[in-house]
């Protein structure tokens, strides 16, 4: 991998780090009040996107609650990660809802069916 790649991936996981951070207490928002956890965070070489993955416990009004929530607190996390990271200019976040763990569940529970042998 580039030097350029390498430096993405550093200020990607920096970025991950803050806002794990920010999430943990910094934000006072009660919509993020439910257990949430920064899964991954993407970001294009040109740096002016971050997408922010997220899994979110609790039921789908919940999310969506908690989703709201993180749009909200975009701006103070944009303008956050600029003074904790040095940024010249933070990327556009994106929150984006992380389904991998609970779509694994789901294809376990259907090959796990798949393979019972069905009593009639």
């Amino acid at each position: 991998m580039s030097p350029a790649g390498h430096r993405i991936e550093r200020i990607a996981e920096e970025i991950r780090m803050e806002v794990s951070l920010m999430l943990a207490g910094e934000l006072k928002d009660p919509r993020l009040a439910v257990p949430l956890n920064v899964t991954a965070v993407r970001v294009p070489p040109d740096l002016r996107q971050a997408r922010i993955y997220v899994q979110i416990s609790g039921d789908p009004a919940e999310r969506a609650a908690t989703l709201e929530g993180l749009a909200a607190a975009r701006g103070f996390i944009r303008h956050e990660l600029i003074e904790r990271l040095q940024l010249r200019r933070a990327p556009e976040i994106f929150f984006v809802l992380d389904e991998t763990e609970e779509n694994g569940r789901r294809i376990e529970d259907l090959l796990r069916e798949a393979k019972t042998p069905e009593h009639g």
